[in-house]
């Protein structure tokens, strides 16, 4: 299954934390791949995607999300330059 196949089926926690594991061995696996291959890179890439979020959404035909847990996915990244 394409990484981008499961991004559908993440709906749980145990599912979440498959995909982190998929997308990390998908890095170790095709790096020549991978547009962003530093932290910096992909942590700005991900700031300018979700500055765009709503265009994504609206001109894939998805409703734009509108119940995302800011505060939980600053906490996420945060802990990423912390936790052992």
């Amino acid at each position: 299954m394409e990484i981008y196949e499961k991004i559908e089926q993440v709906t749980t926690k145990d599912e979440f934390l498959e995909f982190l594991n998929m997308l990390s061995k998908d890095f170790k696996l095709n790096v020549d791949e991978w547009e962003n291959k530093s932290i910096n890179y992909y942590l700005e890439a991900i700031e300018s995607w979700i500055e765009d979020m709503e265009g994504y959404y609206m001109n894939s035909g998805l409703p734009v999300p509108n119940n995302i847990d800011w505060n939980f996915l600053a906490t996420i990244f945060y802990v990423g330059k912390i936790y052992e």
